[in-house]
């Protein structure tokens, strides 16, 4: 008699593990440090790095964008924005700098390589990518995705994802990802080649596993709620801000009725008229500040908007481990099913309805040979079944114990990121009003010498 398959929820469980330091972060990015021999732990496929880049270190840059106008792929013209990429070589091999290499890449290069990523790493919470048409934007911002204030907010975005990857301490070393910022002609087909599309899972299996799945993990489970309430939570968020930015836009360029109004009223006073032309100047001031204040808030509302979409990357791993432990489940039920059947026939007893049981009671039953040739055929696929199992339960640990590292990276990140960004926008707030308090102070003076 066979042992029981070993229950899955249980094989997916692993010890405790310490959370993984953070990558420094700034321009100065390490790619492909410590890259010799390095293969990415468990990614479980075979990773696009090599022994050794040449570069040790590199500043990554996104300068520039330019508008573009071009044929796509199926031959009709278009117009598009490129982004020129710079890196610098911090240290080299042979201890010698070497010069600024560039290149240009589109956005829709940008989205290529998250995609393979995504792929190859699924264990990993991949930065996500600027967006690519304006959300959450108040009347007089802009929509257009070829507005420059828009593409120059998404150049900064775009330079900030190419930063997490380069400061993130697994994916910094994939190859792929070195060629992006080095190889301009050929990186499509370079990308291609691997395969990447293939190993995609389909977002109807992903579906499928979300709702059979028997025994999620609870930790899972908690996280995929997290990431809904999180993107929930700052979604709420930008939407308030757009309309305090609306309001806000609206109060002060009405200040500016104030500067008119004064300098109307001067004309027709001689002992006042100075002090009005004054204070009206101040109001224009005021008034015209408002532009440079929502423009920096802006960058604010970005940073958060980078959380908005990290929520994604945090169910995309969610919905790899549901769909490990569905395929995990049903081997385990597939393996049990020939064991079932496979002690059927060495007893001569049908415990369940099925097919064959039928079939025996209307056409006889099978001779000795043919039941010893089909016990034989079961025990062979039992055997496979149970290393099939053994292996998806390993990589179902392992999934979990390097997911869960990169989670807890993650959290100490979105952390730090949005306590410094909250900090900021606060800061930003109480310099605006010391600047209308200073302004309404100078005001005060123009009106006391009149």
């Amino acid at each position: 008699m066979e042992p029981a398959p070993v229950d899955p929820e249980r094989q997916l469980q692993p010890a405790p593990i310490e959370p993984l330091g953070l990558p420094n972060s700034g321009l100065e990015a390490a790619v492909g440090e410590e890259a010799e021999g390095a293969r990415d732990a468990g990614s479980g496929v075979d990773t696009m790095t090599e022994n050794n880049f040449g570069l040790k270190k590199i500043e990554i840059s996104v300068s520039e964008a330019e508008k573009r106008t071009g044929r796509n792929a199926m031959n009709m013209q278009e117009t598009y924005t490129a982004y020129l990429i710079e890196t610098r070589s911090v240290e080299h091999t042979d201890g010698q700098s070497v010069l600024t290499d560039s290149l240009w890449r589109r956005y829709s290069e940008f989205e290529l390589l998250r995609n393979y990523l995504l792929v190859y790493y699924p264990h990993i919470v991949v930065p996500p990518l600027p967006e690519k048409r304006a959300e959450f934007v108040w009347h007089k911002l802009s929509a257009d995705n070829m507005d420059p204030d828009f593409v120059e907010r998404r150049r900064i975005g775009l330079e900030n994802f190419l930063l997490r990857i380069a400061s993130h301490p697994i994916l910094c070393r994939d190859k792929i990802f070195y060629l992006f910022l080095t190889q301009e002609g050929n990186w499509k087909e370079t990308v291609n080649e691997t395969g990447f599309q293939l190993k995609a899972d389909s977002r109807l299996k992903a579906l499928n596993a979300t709702f059979r799945v028997k025994n999620p993990d609870k930790r899972f489970t908690e996280l995929k709620h997290y990431s809904d309430e999180l993107q929930s939570v700052i979604s709420h968020l930008l939407r308030v801000r757009a309309r305090v930015a609306d309001r806000l836009y609206g109060v002060y360029k009405v200040h500016g009725n104030y500067g008119r109004v004064f300098s109307e009223w001067s004309a027709i006073e001689k002992e006042m008229g100075d002090g009005l032309q004054s204070a009206g100047h101040h109001m224009d001031v005021y008034a015209s500040s408002i532009d440079d204040i929502l423009e920096d808030e802006e960058h604010y509302a970005d940073q958060l908007k980078e959380y908005l979409f990290y929520a994604e990357a945090l169910r995309a791993v969610c919905r790899k481990h549901e769909l490990m432990q569905y395929d995990l489940e049903m081997a385990a039920q597939d393996l049990a099913s020939k064991k079932q059947q496979c002690e059927e026939l060495a007893t001569g007893t049908v415990r369940t309805f099925s097919l064959k049981g039928m079939t025996t009671k209307l056409f006889g039953q099978e001779t000795p040979e043919q039941r010893e040739a089909r016990i034989k055929v079961l025990e062979e696929q039992i055997n496979e079944g149970e290393q099939q199992l053994k292996s998806k339960n390993l990589e179902g640990r392992e999934f979990v114990k390097n997911a869960w590292a990169d989670i807890e990276r993650f959290k100490e990140q979105k952390n730090r990121d949005l306590k410094e960004a909250l900090i900021s926008y606060a800061v930003m707030q109480i310099s605006m009003c010391k600047k209308g308090i200073q302004i309404w102070t100078n005001a005060k003076e123009c009106f006391s010498k009149m």
